[in-house]
């Protein structure tokens, strides 16, 4: 086993030290679903690229479920995801030098049914205008900005995904209630 970390979203590069042979890419924890639909499927062709002819696929997928499941999840009574959000602003402040004033904005977290997402946007409460070095962005009362999608799959459709990104043999785990799976799947010979 050899751990390797890199920004795999516009690539995907193993070093010589990584065999040819029997290659087992793990990708736990759901995380497909932050990339919309065609960026999953390229980012699985480009996993299977690397796979050879006898390499798999282990990875996790947070499934469909019912929307006050995925609601509550997304805006959680204890506000974790909130503060996981609003960091956001945090962040941007302390790397773009902005102002923006984390007190004056809500977390909003819900399921998309049209979409099959979860969208996490950050809302103005108040008309506000925030600035950085070399700009400014007034926002009105209301206003959002989008900051993270989270996809669902049915188990259909995720397999689905990883058959035309050129896996095959989809073995599929799922927890007693059915809101994840994690699913083994071999790489179709290039």
């Amino acid at each position: 086993m050899q751990p390797l970390a890199q920004d795999f979203s516009d690539g995907l590069a193993l070093p010589d030290t990584v065999r040819a042979e029997r290659r087992l890419f793990f990708y736990p924890g759901s995380s497909i679903g932050n990339f919309a639909p065609l960026d999953a499927h390229r980012f699985l062709r480009r996993v299977h690229a690397q796979c050879g002819a006898d390499g798999s696929l282990l990875i996790g997928i947070d499934l469909a479920k019912d929307a006050a499941v995925l609601d509550a999840a997304y805006d959680d009574a204890l506000g974790v995801t909130a503060a996981f959000n609003l960091n956001v602003l945090r962040h941007v402040n302390a790397i773009l030098g902005a102002d923006f004033d984390v007190r004056g904005w809500a977390h909003r977290g819900f399921y998309a049914p049209h979409a099959g997402r979860v969208e996490m946007h950050l809302e103005a409460k108040t008309a506000q205008t925030v600035t950085w070095p070399g700009g400014v962005r007034r926002f009105e009362a209301g206003e959002r900005i989008h900051t993270e999608n989270s996809y669902k799959y049915r188990v259909s459709d995720a397999v689905a995904l990883l058959e035309q990104a050129g896996f095959a043999s989809a073995r599929v785990w799922t927890d007693p209630q059915g809101w994840f799976a994690v699913i083994h799947a071999r790489a179709l010979s290039h």
